[in-house]
């Protein structure tokens, strides 16, 4: 994430599940939060002019349209909120409504690395690692929307998801959004199968990312 921020250099950085502010202290510029429980302990300062901190549901800050009355556009996301496929579904696509033109968007632990994780229900995972399913989304998206530009990045512990190639005016998932929550709201990865799963995919590396940016052969 810090490569993905010293390259784009978004205008507007949006980020949903700030918490703790580890992540949002990436920000190179002016930033929205939105959490619905802020505990800032390594957030304080930030080159940006504007950033604003919403202490709310995602669902509830897009429908506040706070975006359209300051009349500007996401030039980079990281969605990282409930882990729940049907909310981290919903923040893409209202992201995506909201993209500027040549945006980015990336989202959180949809790479699970044991099943147990993937429980929908945080009291029935052993450990601290939980995914929950929001896998799903990456099989959606795969899957209903070949004209994005998926980029899946073997970032420990549970992979970074990079999209390009945003529409706005796409509303191919919300027409399928109803038949996609009956379809996969009881879905489990164990029944899905893991290897299928992955097979859907191949792991860009990271590393070598990171490495390319440090050398300064990564323009935008």
């Amino acid at each position: 994430m810090k490569a993905m921020h010293l390259t784009l250099k978004p205008d507007l950085y949006l980020e949903v599940g700030s918490r703790t502010g580890n992540s949002l202290a990436l920000a190179q510029g002016d930033f929205i939060a939105v959490d619905p429980t802020f505990v800032l302990k390594r957030f304080a300062t930030f080159p940006g002019r504007q950033g604003h901190l919403f202490q709310m549901p995602s669902d509830d800050f897009f429908e506040t349209e706070f975006l359209e009355g300051m009349g500007r556009k996401v030039d980079f996301a990281f969605l990282d909120g409930m882990h729940h496929f049907e909310f981290l579904l919903r923040d893409f696509m209202n992201t995506e409504k909201r993209a500027a033109p040549g945006a980015t968007v990336t989202l959180h632990d949809c790479c699970p690395f044991n099943a147990n994780m993937t429980e929908r229900d945080r009291a029935n995972v052993r450990g601290r690692a939980w995914t929950g399913d929001v896998w799903k989304v990456l099989v959606i998206l795969l899957r209903h929307r070949p004209d994005l530009e998926i980029a899946v990045y073997d970032a420990a512990p549970t992979g970074i998801v990079s999209i390009t190639g945003l529409d706005p005016e796409s509303r191919t998932l919300d027409a399928a959004y109803d038949d996609l929550m009956a379809e996969f709201m009881e879905l489990h990865i164990a029944s899905f199968g893991p290897e299928r799963f992955y097979d859907l995919f191949d792991y860009a590396d990271s590393a070598a990312y990171i490495g390319a940016v440090a050398e300064g052969a990564v323009d935008g």
